[in-house]
């Protein structure tokens, strides 16, 4: 398929990969981490605070914008971009992984899913079209093709059947996308833990050829162990000329393991539910700012870190706010996370372009084994 959506590798260092996605609303740069926009927001943060900590691309859901506001709407008020004020790139989930976890009497079927939804148990169906349809009418960037995820553990026959299933699905939301230039649409390879069926989605994928292939049905209840154990095989998989996007993940350890297996694109809502609920990434580990040892400690969360947060507030001072439930505990938690992890992305894309992933690697791990700071 020939659009302006292209990618290119910078550099190799062993398995980590950095590149460049090309897009018409700008570049991509890979190892890239996405914030999620779920509902058409990063909680908590404005948009161009978002882009300040240096996030190139967000993430919206299919399954939450159908239901409010509707993608409708969000096109008659001339798209996603606009609607949210985000100019840049935007990648939006299919949908399929929310109504499993969030959906209502869900019914399965070789034509797609019917269920009710979570917010006021009105009913819909979300099929491979329908799922296209909707992520077309938002005017998304990067298009993930619509698939069925079991949760884990599951038995190997289940997650068979779902795997042929998604296929079909995949083969289906090619089909409906079409011939749509500046935008790319991503196949999904699933097959839980199992190398065979790995491999055997992976085959059908590119038979049926799509601009990326993401790794799915992970992060979903297996372990870090368990992941990195499929990480280890299932993005050789995929084309290298292609970018590989891990969903829903995750902690900085485990977007460290993942970039290390050759992993290029991650999205997850950690860093911002964490920032609601007093939670701070560091490179010395996660700081909770409830305890009440921070309620006199007049230094910032990170030593190392530029955000505004560290800059200006103290750490006593974010205790007093979260213990209030003032709301800009939240916005200066969250944005600090959020700067934290593009941080952490912009520190290993300088390591692979200069073949040095592996002590940068070894670097991050004795710097989490330091944990926080003593007390005052």
């Amino acid at each position: 398929m020939k659009n302006n959506f292209s990618f290119t590798l910078s550099n190799v260092n062993k398995k980590a990969r950095s590149g460049i996605i090309s897009t018409p609303r700008g570049e991509i740069r890979t190892p890239a981490f996405m914030p999620v926009g779920t509902a058409a927001t990063v909680k908590a943060m404005l948009p161009e605070s978002v882009r300040s900590t240096g996030a190139d691309v967000l993430l919206g859901n299919t399954y939450h914008l159908m239901l409010r506001p509707t993608a409708e709407r969000i096109s008659e008020l001339g798209g996603l971009h606009k609607f949210m004020n985000w100019e840049r790139p935007i990648l939006t989930d299919s949908g399929g992984f929310q109504v499993m976890s969030l959906a209502e009497l869900r019914k399965l079927s070789e034509e797609g899913v019917t269920f009710k939804s979570h917010i006021d148990g009105s009913r819909h169906t979300l099929s491979p079209e329908r799922s296209m349809e909707i992520q077309k009418m938002l005017g998304s960037d990067i298009v993930m093709c619509f698939d069925e995820c079991p949760a884990l553990p599951a038995k190997y026959d289940k997650i068979s059947d779902s795997m042929h299933l998604s296929m079909r699905w995949a083969k289906r939301s090619r089909d409906a996308f079409g011939d749509r230039p500046g935008h790319a649409l991503f196949g999904i390879q699933q097959g839980g833990l199992e190398y065979d069926l790995r491999a055997e989605s992976a085959k059908i994928l590119q038979s049926i050829e799509f601009d990326g292939y993401a790794i799915g049905g992970l992060a979903v209840g297996e372990g870090q162990e368990a992941m990195f154990h499929v990480l280890d095989y299932a993005p050789d998989m995929l084309p290298a000329n292609k970018p590989r996007y891990l969903m829903g993940v995750g902690k900085p350890s485990d977007i460290v393991g993942a970039v290390k297996r050759g992993i290029d694109m991650m999205d997850c809502v950690l860093p911002s539910r964490s920032g609601r609920t007093g939670q701070a990434f560091t490179h010395r580990g996660v700081v909770n700012i409830k305890n009440a040892r921070h309620q006199n400690d007049p230094r910032p969360l990170d030593v190392s870190c530029l955000c505004p947060a560290c800059k200006n507030y103290s750490r006593a001072y974010l205790h007093h706010v979260f213990k209030s439930q003032e709301i800009i505990s939240s916005m200066l938690i969250t944005w600090h996370n959020l700067h934290y992890y593009q941080n952490l992305m912009g520190k290993m894309r300088k390591a692979i372009l200069t073949d040095n992933f592996a002590e940068f690697e070894l670097e991050f791990y004795k710097n989490l084994s330091l944990g926080d700071l003593e007390p005052i």
